[in-house]
């Protein structure tokens, strides 16, 4: 099976429904007041986690996610439908991040979490709700709020419980095809495991584990030189690491160099990682250079204050004594709680709505002027300006939210080309 464990994806929302305008037609009521009804709601895009997945490999043919339009609405005050939210289906381990500014929009661990990445728009009001004293009978209605549309990185943290470490080659692939059913591929060359590899270590019955093998990591790992962040993030969730050294130093390597620097990479990648518990186990034992590097092995065990083991995954030796003791931490194993995630931002509510009401005013390479608002832009797509009552309400609120004056200070000039969202128009006074 193939692994995927990052991509990018494009999700838009449902646009909400066009709002009603219309005017009540009856025998006996020749001037009927305005029925136009409401537009329904546009559909969300909701993520929803599935235990039936466990890569992203569909993503990578199904980049694109469109919610369904909202109903429009009709006479007699009849609202439009809201639309059914478009349900996107992740495996667990699914982190969802905007591409724009690389915020954490969902964190998707549990099987049936769902959230909602992209709101569908509200549906446009009919002319029913315009009405008022001073306009009894208005002609115009809005139309459907477009949904919100986003780029997103999709990126997969494999949920093992204990993850294996070490550099290639020290016989990770050689220990999860021993104590499971998981058959890696093995050979005597440097990254041979490209992708994680899973496997489900039974120790009794009913009793069992996951464990991750994990692509083998190199110096400069935690500034991204090979697999980097790509080995980095599949160990973040394990509750346990086994740090993996190659015992005989075959390849002129010094174990318990390679275990030193496997730590200082961990560290600088994450402080949270780095503090994760750790058994340290000398492989490969079985091969008579070995016994030069087990005492010191042994010493930097009980310098570090780590349980350390001895094995042999190609001769199977002391693999038993290794697994209890790991099924005997699991079951020990008490979660941390939840630090803030790095990008999850923590808005003051007060600052967001002041944010959503800011107006900014900047120039494009044509010298034009670009007013950025949000609430403005929203109106400007619900806008019908080939009806003269709805431009005459969109000039109100541009008056009220003083973009004249801002304009002006701007340095605007008569013939100027002003943009709003998707709406351009010449100045004039």
């Amino acid at each position: 099976m193939q692994f995927i464990d990052r991509t990018k994806v494009h999700v838009k929302a449902g646009d909400g429904g066009d709002g009603k305008a219309a005017f009540r037609r009856e025998k006996f009521v020749p001037n009927g007041g305005p029925s136009g009804g409401d537009g329904g709601r546009g559909a969300d895009i909701i993520f929803v986690v599935d235990e039936n997945l466990n890569t992203l490999l569909d993503f990578r043919f199904h980049r694109k996610f469109s919610g369904a339009k909202g109903e429009n609405g009709d006479i007699k005050n009849q609202y439009g439908a809201n639309a059914e939210p478009c349900l996107v289906r992740v495996p667990p381990g699914t982190i969802v991040k905007d591409e724009a500014t690389g915020d954490i929009l969902a964190d998707l661990t549990e099987v049936g979490q769902r959230a909602v990445i992209a709101k569908g728009g509200r549906g446009g009001r009919g002319n029913a709700k315009f009405s008022n004293s001073a306009n009894r009978a208005p002609s115009f209605a809005e139309f459907g709020e477009p949904g919100e549309a986003k780029d997103l990185i999709l990126e997969l943290k494999v949920l093992a419980d204990v993850g294996l470490v070490g550099y290639p080659s020290v016989g990770k692939s050689s220990l999860i095809a021993a104590v499971s059913a998981a058959r890696p591929e093995i050979a005597e060359y440097h990254f041979t495991t490209l992708t994680p590899v899973l496997g489900v270590v039974r120790v009794e019955e009913d009793k069992s584990f996951v464990m991750a093998d994990i692509p083998g990591l190199i110096d400069g790992a935690a500034e991204g030189v090979g697999l980097g962040h790509d080995f980095l993030r599949h160990i973040e969730r394990t509750k346990l690491i086994l740090h993996i050294v190659d015992a005989s130093g075959i390849e002129g390597r010094d174990p318990v160099e390679d275990y030193r620097r496997i730590n200082e990479e961990l560290a600088k990648y994450s402080a949270k990682l780095s503090k994760k518990k750790q058994i340290l186990v000398a492989n490969k034992i079985d091969l008579p250079s070995a016994q030069d590097h087990l005492d010191d092995l042994r010493t930097l065990a009980l310098s570090e204050g780590i349980e350390f083991f001895e094995i042999s995954a190609a001769a199977h030796q002391g693999l038993k004594a290794l697994i209890d003791h790991v099924a005997t931490e699991l079951d020990n194993y008490v979660e941390e709680p939840e630090e803030e995630q790095d990008g999850v931002k923590n808005y003051d509510l007060d600052s967001a709505i002041a944010d959503a009401d800011a107006v900014t005013i900047t120039r494009n390479d044509h010298a034009d002027f670009i007013v950025h608002n949000k609430n403005i832009e929203k109106i400007v797509a619900m806008t019908n300006f080939g009806n003269k009552d709805a431009l005459r309400r969109f000039q109100y609120i541009w008056r009220m939210k003083g973009l004249d004056a801002k304009l002006r200070a701007r340095g605007v000039k008569e013939g100027d080309t002003v943009h709003v969202g998707d709406m351009e128009f010449e100045w004039h006074e």
